[in-house]
């Protein structure tokens, strides 16, 4: 049993799996003395952190994420190398409960003692993203994992979340299924470091090759944000185990030139300002809903607004004025 934070960072450091998964449990805790314990804990992890390579993997409905990350981290592994999956699974919005089935539907990685399979509730945070994936992302690393996944659940604002947090941003897709641009948001591709068309395979061969066309007409139109690397678009067969070590090259080659050009490391340091922005804003969030005076004026003037007796600024400027004490007097 892990009691005190130097027991914690050690079981990290030595990559015991049952302390990783115990750190993690404690990152995501919302109890305040586990939070205390884990920004200890983290904290003292950092300088083991950040030589690996921070894969972020997205992709539509039925584009076989599971599949593809199961193939693609069962090569790496037999590459040598130590492969940490962080799986946002979609949470409940009425119970918080989840899913969680990350390691039935990836049953040969789940085993490989080389690999670490962490499925994370979103709990509702933004997107469905797990609040606490950067840190647990951070221990991983700590633990001895050089390469980080995190899987997210669909196509929209989560995944510009995770691509905020990553080295490289892949979108996985696939063809046939009617407009080759369906489920894909301008946003998503304008953070994209790579798009896959997955199920290259059989029949749909030819329709994977020419969806790569169109996915790189559109790639075309947007406007590159690296000057050192240029989207490629990918195909890949996950169940026929083709294309992946092309894919991991390609990982490979925009890290070499984004390094020699500096841009991972400013990458790496503006996406912790970005980070830290973030974590303040919804600490603020926090700390607003939960002042006494807040709590107990908010229900009336939210009836008032509704019924039209008091303006929607009229009401935040009385529940902005609690926390610098414009409306102390006489409450």
């Amino acid at each position: 049993m892990l009691k005190t934070p130097k027991e914690y960072i050690d079981g990290v450091l030595n990559g015991d799996r049952l302390a990783l998964a115990k750190t993690i449990t404690l990152i995501e805790s919302t109890l305040p003395s586990h939070q205390d314990m884990a920004r200890t804990i983290v904290d003292s992890l950092l300088p083991h952190t950040g030589k690996g390579t921070r894969l972020g993997i997205t992709g539509v409905p039925g584009a076989g994420k599971s599949t593809y990350i199961e193939s693609f981290g069962t090569m790496l592994t037999e590459l040598g190398h130590r492969v940490a999956v962080l799986a946002i699974d979609p949470s409940s919005i009425r119970s918080g409960g989840s899913i969680l089935g990350d390691k039935t539907r990836m049953e040969k990685l789940a085993v490989d003692k080389n690999a670490f399979i962490r499925p994370s509730p979103s709990s509702g945070t933004l997107g469905g993203v797990g609040r606490k994936t950067r840190e647990s992302m951070l221990v991983c690393e700590a633990a001895g994992y050089d390469v980080v996944i995190i899987e997210t659940v669909g196509v929209g604002q989560s995944e510009t979340t995770v691509a905020s947090m990553v080295d490289f941003f892949l979108v996985l897709m696939i063809a046939g299924a009617g407009d080759e641009l369906q489920g894909i948001k301008k946003g998503v591709l304008e953070v994209a470091d790579a798009i896959v068309i997955n199920k290259a395979d059989g029949d749909n061969i030819q329709k994977a090759e020419l969806a790569r066309k169109e996915y790189r007409t559109a790639l075309h139109m947007l406007m590159q944000f690296s000057p050192s690397w240029t989207p490629p678009v990918l195909t890949c067969s996950a169940i026929e185990k083709i294309g992946l070590k092309k894919i991991w090259e390609t990982i490979q080659e925009h890290r070499q030139k984004l390094t020699a050009s500096g841009e991972i490391e400013k990458k790496r340091r503006d996406q912790a300002l970005d980070w830290m922005a973030f974590l303040l804003d919804e600490g603020f969030r926090q700390w607003f809903y939960t002042n006494p005076r807040v709590k107990a004026a908010l229900p009336g003037l939210k009836a008032e607004v509704e019924k039209g007796t008091t303006s929607p600024t009229a009401a935040a400027d009385i529940l902005l004025g609690f926390l610098d004490g414009r409306h102390l007097k006489g409450c």
